[in-house]
Order: C-alpha cells, then sequence, then structure tokens
C-alpha cells in the first residue's frame, strides 16, 4: 500500500510564510549596520575624537532603533487598519448582494483556469462553508501567512536595528583610532555582505545577488557621509 505524503514537511520546504518578519528582520538590520556605521565615518572624517565618534553612534543606535520600531508599527497598523476595514465592507456586501457576491468568486475561479461549471461549484462549496473566509483570501488576497503584524514587524525591525548598529559601534571601541575610518570601511563592508547572505539563506535564494545588493548601498551612504565629514572638517 502506498504510503500518503505529509503534506506538512511538503509545505515546509517553502520560505514565503518568513516574509512578515524577515522584511523587517533585514531592513532593520540593513539600516542599522549602514546608519551607524555612516554616522561613525562622518564624524570621524570630520577630525573628532575617538569619544565623540562612540557618543554620536550611541546616538544614533538609540534613536534609529526607537525610530525604525516606531515607524514599522505604524505603517503595518495602517495596513491593518485598510485590511480591517476591506473584511468589514466585504461582510456587508455578503449580507446585500451573496449572489453577486458568489457570481464575483465563480469569475475568479474560472479566470484561474477552472471550468465554468466546476468554478460555479466551487464558489458554491465554498460559499456555504465559509463565504467571508473564501472571499478575504481569493478576492481581496488577505491570508494569515501575508497578514499584517505590527507588533511582530516593530519588534523584529527595532531589535534587528540594535543589533546590526552595535556591530560597527564595536568597531569603533576596539580599532586603532588613526585608522579608524578605514577600519570601520572594510568591517561594516563585511558585515554587510554577511547579512546579504544570511538573509538570502533565511529566504532560499541566492546569495551572492543580495550580498552584493547591500554592499553597493552600504559603500554609497559611507563614501557621501565621509565627503560631508572631510569638508566640514575642513572648513572647521
Amino acid at each position: 500500500m502506498e504510503q500518503e505524503p505529509d503534506i506538512e514537511q511538503y509545505l515546509a520546504k517553502h520560505y514565503i510564510h518568513r516574509s512578515n518578519w524577515l522584511r523587517a528582520a533585514v531592513l532593520g538590520a540593513n539600516d542599522g549596520i549602514i546608519s551607524c556605521a555612516s554616522l561613525a565615518v562622518g564624524v570621524a572624517s570630520a577630525g573628532a575624537e575617538r569619544s565623540e565618534v562612540i557618543l554620536a553612534g550611541l546616538a544614533g543606535l538609540v534613536a534609529g532603533a526607537l525610530s525604525m520600531a516606531a515607524g514599522e508599527y505604524v505603517s503595518v497598523s495602517s495596513q491593518t487598519d485598510l485590511e480591517r476595514a476591506d473584511i468589514a465592507r466585504e461582510a456587508r456586501e455578503l449580507k446585500e448582494a451573496p449572489q453577486e457576491e458568489q457570481a464575483v468568486l465563480a469569475k475568479i475561479y474560472r479566470e484561474r483556469g477552472l471550468s465554468a461549471a466546476t468554478a460555479a461549484k466551487v464558489a458554491e462549496e465554498l460559499t456555504e462553508a465559509d463565504a467571508l473566509t473564501a472571499h478575504v483570501r481569493d478576492e481581496l488576497g488577505i491570508t494569515e501567512m501575508n497578514k499584517a503584524k505590527p507588533m511582530q514587524a516593530a519588534f523584529s525591525s527595532g531589535a534587528a536595528f540594535t543589533a546590526g548598529a552595535f556591530l560597527p559601534l564595536m568597531m569603533v571601541l576596539f580599532s586603532p583610532e588613526p585608522w579608524l575610518e578605514y577600519v570601520l570601511f572594510g568591517s561594516t563592508l563585511v558585515f554587510l555582505m554577511a547579512l546579504g547572505g544570511i538573509a538570502a539563506k533565511a529566504g532560499g535564494a541566492p546569495p551572492l545577488k543580495a550580498m552584493l545588493r547591500v554592499s553597493l548601498w552600504g559603500m554609497v551612504a559611507m563614501g557621501l557621509t565621509a565627503l560631508v565629514g572631510y569638508w566640514f572638517g575642513a572648513q572647521a
């Protein structure tokens, strides 16, 4: 007798269920590394002492982590409000025009490749089972997997920013002062490449493209900030 396949194990091979927290975590860590490193490079380029660079880095870490968490919470909460409003509107439409709503479902399934008879039958059975869930999933495109989670996004982003910003701050503490800018620049590129590789691995994507992408933007940010620091330092 042929053994029935383990569906849960098969579905576990996919990574889309990680999209909510992974996006926020990668954004936070990337922003933490680049923001803190760029800030430190800019201040150091202006001729500041190590203590001043550390103070600037700490201020950037605290302000950036809180700002990142608050920004994620507000933006994802706005998405949640939109989803709830659409779900409430859909519930009203199901009460006011159930036949028209069932026809909408059938049309959706026909457009996905089902025959007219099969689409109508599927729409009828799903409507009898749980009409609102069917419309939320298939008409609005809202599922438990991609549903907005404000607290999860805020925590992931804020914590990741803190962890990311901590890395260049440690380099400021332990690097030789005459070489501080160059050590920061080089080590930050290593951190960013590692972040890109880890994020790609967690999402099941090729790592090289992600590593190059984050490194490029890191170089641009640090380079421009260093130029600003050198310019203001020369004017002082």
